[in-house]
């Protein structure tokens, strides 16, 4: 693999280059109070920014307002932005996750409503997944949803762990429609208004002392008919299994643009006289690195693969598990060396090693990944399912019944 720009990429790198050292100076900064307003609003008008440049949704073919280009662009936008020191675009999940989406599995009418205003940074969207009993296990949500005599939806539920709710427009729901289905069926995919009357946001404070996660209650939510349903009535798995995809590409794919690099690890101990006589240290940071630049390596085979028309596969579930552990533990090797100082707010690694523990359950519990990668990538035999037959509504009754025994 040649690893080198093409002289297209180049070119494409300095026009990027050039435009950021522009307009930098527009830009907020990369971290901030994500409750504040003022901040929120700063990060859509500089989303905006960017989507005019066509510097978000950089694989968004022209069709839905994106550039088209391919993934090896969108790398190169991610470390350019890194390297000026400013942020991307704040609706994340809507632009990695819940825009492809839509593009699968959403009709006409839903893309051509949803995907301008998310791109531009107009609404913001968030990811109505996990539950306080169905996190690693996500197909065992017990969100209900049921149609009412006028062909409307109406979502009852907890929904937790949701990032950007707090400002979010709309919301992409997994709920359960029919509960005489083994748990992986007769689940469906919804849009939800997050100003809808019965949703209600509260924020998750964390040990950093911000709220960047919410939970999010749904009492008898009335979401409207059919064209709010994203895929098919009953086909919610397929559509979850697409955004966990595309998670866990982002997270795997995107250790650099988060920062996760062993070159700004090593700065960030470099000069310590502890890393100077201590060889556990030094072999802490090695293997800290070996496990970056395989992932790094990887993530270039995979841009291949991406460049060709493959779609992500279950093998990216491995490299988000080997990213955020690596990071983890690089964050454990800085404050130990650092000390204090290291945990200090605001600081540099202060937010890092507070937030990096939350990141293991994103996109799938590392036991989950591991299992989906050993079964259908290296074809390993799976694991005994008690479940797999069972309708949903005889598994949740068996439950309660051994709770209560």
């Amino acid at each position: 693999m040649d690893l080198d720009d093409s002289p297209e990429q180049a070119t494409y790198r300095a026009e990027v280059r050039e435009w950021l050292a522009e307009h930098r100076h527009e830009a907020p900064a990369p971290m901030g109070d994500m409750e504040d307003s003022e901040y929120i609003e700063a990060r859509r008008t500089w989303q905006r920014q960017l989507s005019e440049r066509q510097l978000v949704g950089v694989t968004w073919p022209s069709e839905f307002g994106g550039p088209g280009r391919g993934p090896v662009e969108q790398l190169i936008v991610n470390q350019e932005l890194v390297a000026a020191g400013v942020p991307g675009g704040i609706d994340v999940i809507g632009l990695g996750l819940m825009g492809p989406c839509i593009m699968v599995h959403g009709t006409p009418a839903q893309k051509e409503r949803y995907l301008a205003p998310l791109l531009h940074g107009d609404e913001v969207w968030c990811q109505l997944f996990s539950e306080p009993a169905a996190g690693s296990d996500l197909a065992a949500v017990q969100c209900r949803a049921r149609r009412g005599d006028d062909g409307s939806w109406r979502l009852t539920g907890q929904k937790v762990w949701t990032t950007n709710a707090q400002f979010a427009r709309f919301g992409m729901c997994l709920a359960r429609t029919d509960g005489d289905q083994p748990k992986h069926k007769g689940l469906t995919m919804f849009v939800v208004p997050m100003d809808a009357d019965g949703v209600t946001v509260r924020g998750l404070r964390q040990i950093s002392g911000e709220a960047e996660f919410n939970e999010v209650f749904l009492d008898d939510v009335v979401v409207g008919g059919d064209e709010m349903v994203m895929g098919e009535v009953g086909g919610g798995w397929g559509a979850a299994l697409t955004v966990l995809m595309y998670e866990r590409m982002m997270i795997g794919l995107g250790t650099e643009g988060f920062g996760y690099s062993p070159e700004r690890f090593a700065g960030a101990v470099a000069g310590s006289s502890r890393m100077d006589r201590e060889s556990g240290l030094r072999a802490k940071l090695a293997d800290v690195a070996a496990e970056l630049l395989a992932v790094r390596f990887r993530g270039f085979q995979s841009l291949s693969q991406l460049e060709d028309g493959r779609v992500p596969g279950p093998e990216f579930g491995l490299a988000k598990i080997t990213t955020v552990n690596a990071a983890i533990t690089a964050g454990d090797l800085i404050a130990d060396v650092n000390g204090p100082d290291a945990l200090v707010e605001p600081g540099e690694w202060a937010y890092h090693i507070s937030f990096l523990p939350g990141l293991k359950s994103a996109g799938g519990a590392e036991p989950i990944l591991r299992n989906t990668v050993g079964e259908r990538v290296l074809g390993m035999p799976p694991e005994p399912r008690l479940d797999k037959n069972i309708t949903f509504d005889d598994l949740v009754a068996r439950q309660r019944e051994g709770i209560a025994a």
